[in-house]
């Protein structure tokens, strides 16, 4: 099946390198950040994942949990997690989903056949509190993902959340944002600070604290 934004992140329970777990009981409460590799001692996979254990700090700061997924077994995570931490300088403190059955991989349309093989490209979902897939983004398997985007994204995703706005082009947090057009320039004036007309339906504004 297709994951569109909006929908429900399919549920599941799976065996990881941190036990057996269930997917929406683990990350109740906080945003997950559910992601796929095509297999473990490979070149890319072994920097993505280091990678995101050396951003724990960042995505706690955001009330995130990363967690992997990979149609190998535990065993071979288990083995590939001290590689990992010798390339990366610092211990895998998230959980990797054994996905031998390739169930998880197939709810979350993880496999295409065009790629050729039985494995996962490489995917990102962004799934937030209530469990509704807010973001995905499919990498090919030859291209590692940005990891500073992941997490440009979910700031721009909670700061939408928090107010009625939108974030241009190249948006970082600090940087001004778009006022939604539901609101005339008269009410985002009392609502948000020094608020700009540039189009009537383009008001740039301080973004809110």
């Amino acid at each position: 099946m297709s994951i569109r934004l909006g929908d429900i992140a399919p549920d599941f329970t799976a065996d990881t390198t941190q036990g057996v777990l269930s997917f929406h009981d683990w990350k109740e409460g906080t945003w997950a950040v559910l992601f796929s590799h095509p297999a473990d001692f490979t070149p890319v996979c072994t920097t993505e994942l280091g990678r995101t254990a050396a951003l724990s700090g960042e995505f706690a700061a955001r009330n995130a949990k990363p967690i992997a997924v990979s149609v190998d077994s535990v065993e071979d995570h288990l083995r590939w997690a001290p590689d990992i931490a010798e390339v990366a300088g610092v211990d895998v403190d998230f959980p990797i989903i054994a996905d031998e059955d390739r169930s998880v991989s197939q709810a979350y349309d993880m496999i295409h056949p065009g790629e050729g093989d039985t494995s996962t490209v490489r995917s990102v979902f962004l799934i937030d509190p209530s469990n509704t897939v807010r973001l995905t983004i499919t990498y090919p398997k030859s291209v590692g993902r940005n990891f500073t985007e992941i997490l440009r994204a979910l700031d721009a995703l909670q700061a939408t959340d928090r107010a009625p706005i939108s974030t241009p082009a190249e948006w970082v947090p600090g940087d001004r944002v778009i006022v939604a057009p539901t609101i005339a320039t008269d009410d985002a004036r009392e609502r948000f600070a020094n608020v700009d007309e540039v189009k009537p339906y383009l008001r740039f504004a301080d973004a809110p604290a």
